[in-house]
């Protein structure tokens, strides 16, 4: 059954929201090997001509009740084809094209940025975000000339819009080989 792409662009437009904090695997690990969680929340919106904002505000802990740092991004969605996961997903492209801004949330955070990401920014202060559009940001993986970009799905269901679930291991969706193959806790209208 061949799924109408503008149908599904159509039904996507507006904002969307995490229903309730959501676990992802994280690349770093304890000292057990196990790879440690970190837990987030989304705000998408879905605009005209494929583009899209997206906030996602990172806690320390599973209830959302400690924010660490907020990660704003602006670009565009690239539709790529089906996805066999369900019947109308789709492969998208995220590519942060306009905008990337981190902003610390917690002085722990602000003060590990301030070490390990000073170079090419100002002091890394609570609440105030700092672009790194375009910048190397190591601890994003972002490098110098390069836009931010993720090999994701998109699949639209009873007003739930599911992403891709992260892969288990941590690996990010950088290559079509790493596009997720499972859907994510979905997000809703708020």
């Amino acid at each position: 059954m061949e799924i109408d792409v503008e149908k599904v662009k159509a039904s996507m437009l507006g904002d969307w929201v995490s229903i309730a904090p959501e676990v992802r695997p994280s690349a770093t690990k304890n000292a057990d090997g196990t790879l440690k969680p970190f837990y987030l929340k989304r705000a998408f919106k879905y605009l005209a001509g494929d583009r899209f904002e997206l906030v996602t505000t990172t806690f320390a802990d599973a209830y959302g009740a400690v924010p660490v740092a907020r990660v704003s991004l602006k670009g565009h969605l690239q539709w790529q084809g089906p996805h066999p996961i369900a019947p109308g997903a789709q492969k998208v492209h995220f590519v942060a094209d306009e905008a990337y801004e981190v902003a610390p949330l917690v002085q722990g955070f602000a003060d590990l940025l301030n070490k390990v990401a000073g170079l090419g920014y100002g002091k890394w202060e609570l609440n105030a975000p700092q672009s790194v559009f375009g910048k190397t940001f190591a601890l994003f993986g972002l490098k110098e000339g390069e836009n931010f970009r993720e090999f994701d799905l998109m699949y639209v269901r009873d007003s739930l819009l599911f992403w891709g679930a992260r892969n288990i291991d941590g690996r990010g969706f950088d290559t079509e080989e790493n596009r997720p193959t499972n859907l994510q806790i979905p997000m809703v209208r708020p």
